[in-house]
């Protein structure tokens, strides 16, 4: 679009980027690019938004952490920032293997946007503006700037969306509906029609999110106390351990019952999801209330944990109880839950719909095909969840600084990430829900662990330029360790002492007949590194700040080392599909016994490499076999 200079006038503020909105995508797509040397300027429709959790008051989770971890090690904020604000630390499944390991932090919400933009607001290069975006400009399909309310004109190079959930957003309780964005903030409402006009497919999805509560009128002895871990880990791994050892909040567990369920059953017509009042799709990974207990008619009681929303308020979250359900009747179904009596509602739950695009249009890249310059991360892109917007944020301002660098795009492969994942899903799956990440999602998950992020990624960060000279030799010192330790351990033999037969009688495990290897030993699932320090006479020191890492990825490296070879195995199978591209230009009419389905597929999504090609919908093994072999000729 373009508008005369008599329409508008023009800031004269220099910027390479603009980047639109200031939640989790944001922020880290705008600290990417200045990082990175482009001068930058961030627009909210509120500088109270930036970095909001409008729903959970946590940060990881099962696949979640995984994601963090992995931002973390490509340089970006967010790891840094929990581990500041986190009231309480826990890592998940810890009694299965460490491929699902995810840490999960419960945030201080207010300490968290406040350091976040602290953060934003200390960067060089990096200005924030509180004014609603209403015009993507171009020329010849590229970007050249933005267009404010005001009619304010800011030309730059680069376009980042990361609107969230607050475009034409909309809550709704009941029959109560606002035209607003989450914790009734000021809605977006003008940018959706500059984006149809550009050709953008859209998409009208939905989330939600519980009631929060006064803890002054919560019975906690009716519940059950949900501490934090004992020792806790960083997510950053920049962040010294002992600076997280902090005394913890507790969060509290309690369930819904069969009176909780029947007052929803009974009130399910006045529900706007079932009215047919709510048009958007919900999350199915996280049901409402009412949701839960029509789908699962057959469960007895749901999990509800009541969880503090920071150490300076009174307001606490109900998790596993979002609803859109009238005020009146959340009142009812919540004081049917053990503790929750008399409880007192500071804030009504809502579902909240917003316009979203269909990032089957986005390259790998995040950028979107058809309009050079403009990129798209976060809940815009149809994803759901704070951590997986954080993700893309970085991966879109990494890209747009690098375009402007003339520069390849940054593009992880679902061998390298699950960052790589869940953005090769979004641009390559037809999805018609908000997409969250899972550990199921991601083939490659035992070697896409949580706690070798930095092993993968880091020196990517490094070339990137967002991962310093000091953190980067850090990470080829620990290597070093680690694979030394390694071998040491496989070439030291132990015998059928005393000492290591007490050792192993101790731990049940099977004694020795003849001498093993420490290594040996520690493939026992009865044994660990640590248990073998007991016989391990020759167990080398190693640096405070790197010794527990060492161990760990140690044992780990051992223990799992067949599975591990296996899956490297599969991995240089899926790299060859990868590495085989296709070139942009290609005229997939012109490829012969090509099935018709599939030239209409290939046409629409332009996959960049055959492997991209074989994930898409549509197009068959028998398809791919056409392909290489047109590529070959």
């Amino acid at each position: 679009m373009r508008f005369s200079a008599n329409s508008v006038w023009v800031s004269k503020d220099d910027y390479d980027v603009a980047v639109i909105g200031a939640g989790h995508a944001g922020c880290e797509a705008a600290l990417a690019a200045a990082r990175l040397g482009f001068r930058t300027v961030m627009f909210t429709v509120s500088v109270d938004s930036v970095a909001l959790m409008p729903c959970n008051p946590n940060i990881g989770g099962s696949s979640k952490g995984h994601l963090v971890r992995e931002l973390d090690a490509l340089g970006g904020e967010m790891g840094k920032v929990i581990d500041r604000t986190f009231i309480q630390s826990k890592m998940l499944n810890k009694s299965k293997g460490p491929a699902v390991h995810s840490l999960r932090a419960q945030a201080d919400k207010a300490r968290y946007s406040r350091t976040m933009r602290q953060v934003l607001e200390d960067q060089e290069n990096l200005d924030i503006k509180q004014s609603e975006v209403v015009n993507i400009l171009t020329e010849e399909k590229k970007v050249t700037g933005v267009q404010i309310l005001s009619g304010g004109v800011f030309p730059c190079r680069a376009v980042i969306l990361c609107t969230g959930t607050y475009l034409r957003a909309r809550c709704i309780y009941g029959e109560v509906s606002n035209n607003m964005g989450p914790n009734g903030l000021q809605a977006a409402n003008h940018l959706t029609d500059c984006l149809k006009e550009l050709g953008i497919r859209m998409y009208r999805f939905k989330t939600g999110t519980p009631a929060r509560i006064d803890k002054n009128s919560v019975d906690f002895s009716k519940m059950e106390e949900q501490f934090g871990d004992e020792r806790v880990i960083p997510f950053s791994f920049t962040t010294d351990p002992e600076d997280v050892q902090i005394d913890q909040a507790s969060c509290w567990l309690t369930y819904t019952n069969q009176t909780t369920h029947d007052i929803i059953r009974k009130n399910i017509d006045r529900s706007p999801l079932f009215s047919g009042m709510i048009e958007g799709t919900g999350p199915r990974y996280c049901p409402s209330i009412e949701d839960k207990v029509v789908k699962f008619a057959d469960k007895d009681r749901h999990q509800v944990f009541i969880e503090p929303e920071g150490l300076e308020t009174d307001e606490m979250y109900i998790g596993g109880m979002s609803s859109s359900l009238p005020e009146d009747v959340q009142y009812a179904m919540y004081r049917t839950v053990p503790g929750l009596e008399h409880v007192k509602i500071v804030r009504n739950a809502y579902a909240i719909e917003y316009d979203c695009i269909d990032a089957r249009q986005l390259r790998p890249s995040l950028e979107f095909r058809d309009i050079e310059g403009l990129f798209s991360g976060g809940q815009f892109n149809g994803s759901s969840g704070y951590e997986e917007a954080a993700a893309q944020g970085l991966i879109a301002g990494i890209n747009a600084a690098r375009k402007l660098q003339g520069k390849e795009a940054i593009v992880l492969d679902r061998s390298e990430a699950y960052i790589g994942v869940l953005i090769d899903d979004l641009v390559t799956k037809e999805s018609h829900e908000p997409y969250r990440m899972m550990t199921s999602r991601a083939e490659y998950r035992l070697l896409l662990r949580q706690d070798n992020a930095d092993q993968r990624l880091s020196k990517i960060g490094y070339e990137i330029g967002l991962i310093s000279e000091k953190r980067y030799q850090r990470l080829i010192k620990k290597e070093e360790l680690i694979q030394k330790e390694v071998e040491r351990l496989k070439h030291t033999n132990v015998g059928t002492t005393e000492k290591v037969r007490k050792l192993l009688e101790t731990y049940n495990s099977t004694p020795l007949t003849s001498g093993a290897s420490l290594a040996e030993l520690i493939r026992r699932p009865e044994l660990s590194y640590r248990i073998l320090g007991e016989i391990d006479e020759n167990r080398p020191e190693f640096p405070d700040d790197l010794r527990e890492e060492v161990m760990d990825q140690a044992e780990i490296s051992i223990k799992y080392e067949g599975y591990i070879n296996r899956q490297k195995k599969q991995v240089e199978q899926f790299k060859k599909l990868e590495s085989k591209k296709i070139p942009e230009d290609i005229d997939y009419d012109k490829v012969k016994s090509l099935r018709i389905e599939a030239v209409q597929k290939l046409k629409e999504y332009r996959p960049v490499s055959i492997g991209q090609a074989s994930r898409i919908s549509g197009v068959s093994p028998a398809d791919i076999s056409v392909l290489l072999v047109y590529l070959t000729m």
